[in-house]
This record gives C-alpha cells, sequence and structure tokens, in this order.
C-alpha cells in the first residue's frame, strides 16, 4: 500500500492532529466530524466511510458459553444482559450472589436458562475453584471447553504515593492483577479445549500513568503485560486474547460518588503521618479532592461503547488486539504519552 496516496480522515477534535502512522487499533473514526464521539478507532484497513472494517461473526453464538467476572453492576452487570440478548449462555459471577444483593438478583429473575448467576470473589482460590467445577458439570459439552473469559471484576481509589498505605496498594492490586491472574489461570484449560477468547479490562491508565492514580495504574499495568505474554503463548493453541482499555467512564459505573470521593480522602488524611499532614497541608487535599470530582463529573454516561468493543472481541472472527473505547480527548492524549518523549508530554498535560 501506497502511504503517500492514501488520504486518512482528519477531525477539529483532534486539534489538527493528522493521524500518519499504522498503529493496530489507534487511529479515530473522525468521518463524522463530531466534537467527542466515542468508539471511533480503526484498524488500518478503511471502508469507504472511514469507519472500522469488522470481520464476521462467529456461528453457533447460541451453543457457546462465556463467564463474565464483576456482574454485580457496572461494566459487567450490563455486559452479562447484552451478551445473553446476542444469544451467548452467560455465567455471571458475582461478589455479593451469596447475599442477594441487586445486580444478582436481578440477573436471576431473567428466568433464563442461558442466564447464570454464581458466586464469584476473584480474590477467593476456594470460590474460583468451586466455579470451575460448577460451570463444568453444567456446560453441555465439557470436552468443547468455555468459548469466552472476561475478566472485568475491578476495584479503584485515588491518592498522591505519599498519601497512599501499602494496605491500599494491595488491595488494590490483589482483586485488579492477581484476580485477573488468578481467574485466568484457573478456567485456562476449559477455554483451550474451545481455542476460544480471554478479554482483559484494562484502562487507558494502563498506557500512561496519572498524578495520584499510581495504585490503580500500576495494575493495569500489569493486566496489560499479563495480558501480552499470554496472547503470544496461546498463539500456537488457537486462543485469542484481547484487551480492552475504556477512557473516562466514571460516570457510567458510579464507581465515585461525590461522597465516596470524600470518605476516600478524610480516611487517607487521617492515616498519614504527622509529618506529611504538615508539609502537604489541608488546602492541598481539598485542591484534590475537586481535581478528583471534576474528573468523574466529565465522565461518559454511556457504557456502550465498552459493551461494544468486549462484544465484538467474543464474536468476531478476527477480533482485534487492542480496543480502545474513549473519546478523542483521551485517544489523543495516550498517543502523546505514549508516543513523544516525557518531557513534551509531561509539559503539556502534568506541569
Amino acid at each position: 500500500m501506497d502511504r503517500s496516496k492514501t488520504k486518512l480522515p482528519l477531525c477539529g477534535s483532534c486539534l489538527g492532529f493528522k493521524v500518519g502512522g499504522w498503529e493496530r487499533d489507534s487511529v479515530p473514526d473522525c468521518s463524522l466530524f463530531s466534537c467527542r464521539p466515542v468508539q471511533g478507532f480503526c484498524f488500518p484497513f478503511l471502508t469507504p466511510s472511514g469507519r472500522r472494517s469488522y470481520a464476521s461473526e462467529i456461528d453457533q453464538i447460541g451453543s457457546k458459553a462465556v463467564l463474565v467476572t464483576g456482574c454485580d453492576s457496572g461494566f459487567g452487570f450490563s455486559l452479562a444482559k447484552h451478551l445473553h440478548s446476542k444469544g451467548f449462555i452467560v455465567f455471571a459471577g458475582c461478589l455479593f450472589k451469596d447475599q442477594g444483593q441487586a445486580g444478582s438478583q436481578e440477573l436471576d429473575n431473567m428466568k433464563s436458562e442461558r442466564m447464570r448467576t454464581i458466586q464469584l470473589n476473584v480474590c477467593n482460590s476456594q470460590e474460583i475453584e468451586q466455579a470451575v467445577e460448577q460451570m463444568g458439570a453444567s456446560l453441555k459439552d465439557p470436552e468443547k471447553g468455555l468459548w469466552g473469559l472476561v475478566n472485568n471484576a475491578g476495584i479503584s481509589t485515588f491518592g498522591e504515593v505519599e498519601f497512599t498505605s501499602l494496605e491500599t496498594y494491595k488491595e488494590v492490586a490483589e482483586v485488579n492483577l492477581w484476580g485477573t491472574i488468578r481467574t485466568t489461570k484457573a478456567f485456562l484449560p476449559l477455554i483451550r479445549r474451545a481455542k476460544g477468547r480471554v478479554v482483559n479490562i484494562s484502562s487507558m491508565m494502563g498506557r500512561m500513568g496519572s498524578p495520584a492514580r499510581s495504585s490503580y495504574c500500576i495494575t493495569k499495568f500489569g493486566v496489560e503485560a499479563f495480558s501480552d505474554c499470554l496472547r503470544h503463548e496461546m498463539h500456537p493453541q488457537g486462543v485469542k486474547i484481547c484487551v480492552v482499555e475504556p477512557g473516562n467512564f466514571i460516570g457510567a459505573t458510579n464507581l465515585y460518588t461525590p461522597e465516596r470521593i470524600k470518605a476516600i480522602a478524610e480516611k487517607m488524611w487521617k492515616e498519614l503521618p504527622e509529618t506529611v499532614r504538615k508539609d502537604y497541608g489541608r488546602k492541598y487535599l481539598d485542591e484534590q479532592i475537586t481535581k478528583m470530582e471534576s474528573y468523574c463529573n466529565s465522565g461518559s454516561p454511556d457504557t456502550s461503547p465498552v459493551i461494544n468493543s468486549i462484544t465484538h472481541a467474543l464474536t468476531s472472527s478476527s477480533p482485534y488486539t487492542r480496543y480502545h473505547p474513549m473519546d478523542y480527548y483521551w485517544w489523543l492524549r495516550v498517543q502523546i504519552m505514549t508516543h513523544l518523549p516525557a518531557a513534551i508530554s509531561d509539559r503539556i498535560y502534568i506541569y
């Protein structure tokens, strides 16, 4: 292909930034020239409309089973219902199923043979082993395996390095990183038999650092590395590994309410050594609370770009390695922070 003769769309919201490289799944769809559309990233092969050229879907979706973790709320809850509507047999892993809380109850109330909730804490090896046994026994043909695993369960928090306790670092990593690894290892034999898919939910913060988010970023950077290594190892086995890197969808997941942000900040402040409190001052903490509230309020309230990306990873005969459901501002920021010298990107976004 002669790149010099290939015209790529240019969008005003990209600040006149014309994409000339061919990094897979990294080019935004600017064909509509809207301000900040979401879910517009494409492989180099473009259709006449400038949209991503989707491959055909897999056959016999109705006979394939998928496990989704973290289905009590947020992405997981919405995804479980969406995959069910597509015809999949859905095993919805819920942290609070044994407590009969709303998410698992609503899924159970669907009264569908294809929607099956299971108690699943990704930090609990015993519950994971029980889930493997339970699902193996209920699969129509266990020897054909499990088609898909979506590692969605995750938690988040905020706070500067000096403000964040080691216990908080460990708690976030236990769910986001070790939970993903633990669950994948347990279900990989079933996935391998089906030559199926593992879809790991990372984040744009798995590609770039951000002030006050180190405890979250390091876990998502870890998920990215784990996914890359696993993809290389599973290629000869016919298993595809996909990573979904959502942008700011906090507004849709209710991870942070103003009350929760203040509660986290107050807890951090109380646990800080007196020296750190004195050096930073309460005004500094209040400024960080305001910044976090602003970030949360700017998040997209619509989860469909993320749900559609995960669905494509599970249903396409040729899924993408990475999906970037995010608006143009965050897409451009990720590209700048991962491709330009740090001295430049830091000057633009950090300092």
